[in-house]
């Protein structure tokens, strides 16, 4: 069974004013008798109140922070030797330092890119994939350069040592591909 609004804004400490806000902006609804479920409407109210919008003594102290963003913090204070957070939270002052360490690394690299000590990091992979792709084309080219030197030189039919050599080649080139090149950024 439902109250009135008056007696709701008296359970949930409010005027009757701030209940008929509140049913006015969809926060709460009325039941079909016109009476508020008490229940319903206090779990409605949770929901669908924005803290910010909250005035007087019920207003939260600040937002939740999510657990990650806790977590960054404290590993940006360790990274930059500033005092580790202990006992689970995380106070404004940490928090703000963390800030100003991420905004100064991040001033940094700026200039750091600017002198032209760091590199773009998919540049350098495609540099080094172009790299390894020309080595591999030298040696694979190389048997066909050398098969007729060495064979004159062992006494040797050309098209054998040539076979012989592009065959050690290739077995060497397979070794050389599982080799897995990894660039930190």
């Amino acid at each position: 069974m439902g109250v009135s609004q008056r007696q709701f804004a008296d359970l949930w400490g409010k005027s009757r004013g701030a209940v008929q806000k509140a049913i006015a902006s969809g926060r709460i609804r009325l039941e079909s008798d016109g009476t508020i479920d008490a229940d319903k409407a206090i779990a409605a109210l949770a929901t669908n109140t924005d803290p910010a919008q909250v005035r007087g003594k019920e207003k939260p102290k600040g937002k939740a922070v999510p657990e990650a963003a806790i977590r960054a913090v404290g590993d940006t204070l360790r990274e930059s030797g500033h005092a580790p957070i202990t006992g689970g939270g995380t106070t404004f002052v940490q928090a703000r330092t963390a800030n100003e360490v991420l905004k100064a690394q991040e001033r940094r690299v700026k200039l750091q890119k600017l002198k032209g000590e760091l590199v773009d990091r998919a540049q350098a992979v495609a540099l080094i994939y172009r790299i390894a792709r020309q080595e591999r084309d030298a040696w694979q080219m190389w048997p066909t350069r050398v098969a007729s030197a060495l064979a004159s030189d062992i006494g040797a039919d050309t098209h054998q040592v040539q076979v012989a050599l592009e065959k050690l080649v290739r077995e060497h080139l397979a070794q050389l591909a599982d080799i897995k090149i990894e660039i930190r950024s």
